[in-house]
């Protein structure tokens, strides 16, 4: 590792809400919530469904989100920076087309980034929330506010951003009246929940994948299952469902989990030393 690596924060840092966070396997959980919500922003969802072969690849732009979270999270302010420029390279080249108005508009409009941008932060929160993770309300707002510099990242004006829950559920109320689940809705919604496998994989993705699912669905605001045209589910019930999920994942030992590739987190504690390593217990430091 070369020396100018070495001892580099990234842009987040140990000190942050964020870096103990995102260490917690329910992410996964709220990751799929993030993909459900944002497919009821018809712009946004259209502009994704129309640039890639979201049925044969949905597991490829979960990991590559998740990568991109992984590396501005816990990577060096260089490889994060430049994952930043890779994902505004790519919007940038893409557009979409509206099919009742003929319309074509480029994907990394601002209003489509700072749709996709809310759907995910909103549901790391929520999820994790939810799930027994201990965060006050203020940092939940401070976790908020650090989320500007992502939304740097992939092309926002961080002032154009919420900055707090305040700011998120006012942002929320303000876009209601746009989402509706359209077609390409229903096909992530139909795919989530019987994603296409390999036979011999059949039995464990509806052991495992359809409760992931399931329980990323049932974490959704209620207007988005009016949207779905679901009835939505009683939320002292999925509370206790996020709770047992959250507890059962978190009994699996931290450094199993981390092992699975790309290693951000054992990669950053290799370069910043064992006290960087991400834990609930110090959110509140």
């Amino acid at each position: 590792m070369t020396a100018d690596h070495t001892g580099d924060p990234g842009l987040f840092g140990p000190g942050s809400v964020t870096w103990q966070m995102h260490g917690d396997p329910m992410m996964w959980v709220a990751g799929v919530r993030a993909l459900y919500l944002q497919a009821l922003h018809p712009r946004a969802v259209r502009g994704v469904m129309q640039n890639s072969d979201f049925r044969r690849d949905a597991w490829g732009r979960l990991m590559r989100t998740a990568n991109f979270v992984g590396t501005a999270t816990y990577g060096t302010t260089r490889a994060a920076e430049r994952a930043g420029a890779r994902v505004r390279k790519i919007h940038s080249m893409l557009s979409a087309t509206d099919p009742d108005t003929g319309e074509r508009y480029g994907v990394d409009e601002p209003e489509l980034l700072l749709w996709v941008h809310c759907a995910e932060i909103d549901s790391y929160v929520h999820v994790l929330r939810r799930s027994g993770y201990p965060l006050t309300d203020a940092q939940a707002d401070r976790y908020i506010a650090e989320h500007r510099v992502s939304a740097r990242l992939v092309g926002l004006d961080p002032d154009t951003v919420p900055a707090d829950r305040a700011e998120m559920d006012a942002y929320f109320e303000k876009v209601r009246p746009e989402l509706a689940a359209g077609p390409e809705a229903r096909e992530v919604d139909d795919f989530l929940l019987r994603p296409p496998t390999h036979p011999l994989l059949v039995p464990a993705r509806e052991v495992l994948w359809r409760r992931v699912a399931h329980l990323a669905y049932a974490s959704l605001p209620s207007y988005a299952h009016e949207l779905y045209g679901r009835p939505a589910p009683r939320p002292a019930t999925i509370t206790r469902q996020l709770r047992a999920t959250g507890t059962l994942l978190r009994c699996i030992p931290a450094r199993l989990r981390w092992q699975l590739p790309p290693k951000h987190i054992l990669r950053a504690m290799a370069r910043l030393g064992p006290d960087a390593r991400p834990a609930p217990y110090k959110v509140g430091r």
